[in-house]
């Protein structure tokens, strides 16, 4: 197989990003942009990708698909929703990094992450610091956040964390964000790069076997 075809493969058997997963219809828009925060705030500690996803479907279920929602609840109201998801052992804690990102959210950018972007004035690594401000979020979580999100904003491009640069050096595809990115376009990378990801925490040396010419 060509690079190429070997992406498009990737793509279609393990494309589905983060996002998509937990229901969040990404768009440069406040809410999908906080939702996808969140996800990212539940990402954050030694837990399962499928529970996390739950967790955060349950959250947004409640109601709690803003900044401002967030904030509203109580702390009990969290705590439920991530119980409901089996979010165990983190629950109480998660509960309380999510209140405390909402009123950072809505206190220091109006509820709109756009205004993280704009203040990150184009650089990506302040984007990266910036997200880190939140509470819970960490270096893996701001590589989530930007590996999803860098469909919507160019600067992110291309967003390929060490997990996804691993499994293209297995898979014979380029080492490098920059070569991963040619082999795609732009709309594509967040699928690409969630591919690899999976290909990476799956164990898989291969695609379906092979790996690309």
């Amino acid at each position: 197989m060509t690079q190429r075809t070997t992406a498009r493969r990737l793509m279609k058997e393990y494309g589905q990003t983060h996002a998509q997963e937990a229901g969040i219809r990404l768009r440069n828009t406040p809410a999908p942009l906080y939702q996808l925060l969140t996800l990212c705030v539940l990402f954050s500690v030694r837990i399962k990708a499928d529970i996390a996803v739950a967790a955060a479907r349950a959250l947004f279920e409640d109601g709690m698909r803003t900044p401002r929602a967030m904030a509203a609840a109580s702390w009990q109201d969290r705590v439920d929703a991530l119980g409901r998801a089996h979010y165990r052992r983190y629950d109480e804690s998660t509960a309380t990094a999510l209140g405390a990102g909402a009123d950072l959210v809505l206190d220091r950018y109006r509820g709109d992450l756009r205004r993280l972007r704009e203040a990150a004035g184009g650089d990506p690594d302040r984007v990266r610091e910036l997200l880190q401000e939140v509470p819970r979020i960490g270096p893996v979580g701001a590589d989530i956040f930007c590996r999803e999100a860098q469909g919507l904003w160019p600067e992110l491009r291309p967003a390929f964390d060490s997990r996804a640069r691993h499994a293209a050096a297995e898979l014979g595809l380029p080492k490098t964000a920059e070569g991963l990115a040619r082999l795609v376009d732009a709309p594509d990378l967040p699928k690409l790069a969630a591919g690899l990801v999976r290909v990476e925490l799956s164990g898989k040396a291969g695609l379906s076997g092979r790996k690309a010419a």
